[in-house]
């Protein structure tokens, strides 16, 4: 049985036993993670979701957070002069292996759902308490009460 899932915007086609290398996932080494976000699973019937199958989901291991190649980039900036710059940068990526595809049943299966990083910070912000009012200035209490 295979599936098509979506993550980090990318789309992996899996089966159970697959290692995949997946933009950075909030989840450690040795966890469990559950992908939801399923847009066909296949064997002996294919389902293709619109845009994704109820109740289908991929379990995983993470195994471990690594880093992709150097990407070297080079700009010069300004004819005549020698201003130039070169930058390098490793993407971070989330090493995971597949153990099973689940048709149906993720809502029961008690594993704990991917998220990236970007999603993690957002929940993690979004559920702070929200920031006071800043204070108006003394100038402005004044005027409001020359005002009047």
């Amino acid at each position: 049985m295979f599936a098509v899932l979506k993550t980090g915007g990318k789309q992996y086609k899996v089966q159970a036993g697959d290692v995949l290398r997946v933009e950075l996932i909030a989840a450690v080494a040795g966890e469990k993670v559950q992908f939801n976000e399923i847009l066909m699973v296949g064997g002996e019937a294919v389902t293709v979701g619109a845009p994704t199958v109820a109740g289908a989901a991929v379990v995983a291991e993470v195994i471990d957070t690594i880093k992709a190649d150097k990407v070297i980039t080079f700009h010069k900036r300004r004819r005549k002069h020698s201003s130039q710059r070169t930058r390098g940068h490793r993407q971070q990526l989330t090493l995971l292996r597949v153990t099973e595809v689940l048709a149906s049943g993720a809502e029961t299966s008690g594993v704990k759902e991917a998220v990236g990083t970007a999603e993690a910070r957002r929940a993690a912000h979004g559920a702070a308490a929200p920031a006071e009012a800043p204070a108006k200035p003394k100038r402005a209490k004044k005027a409001a009460e020359a005002q009047e």
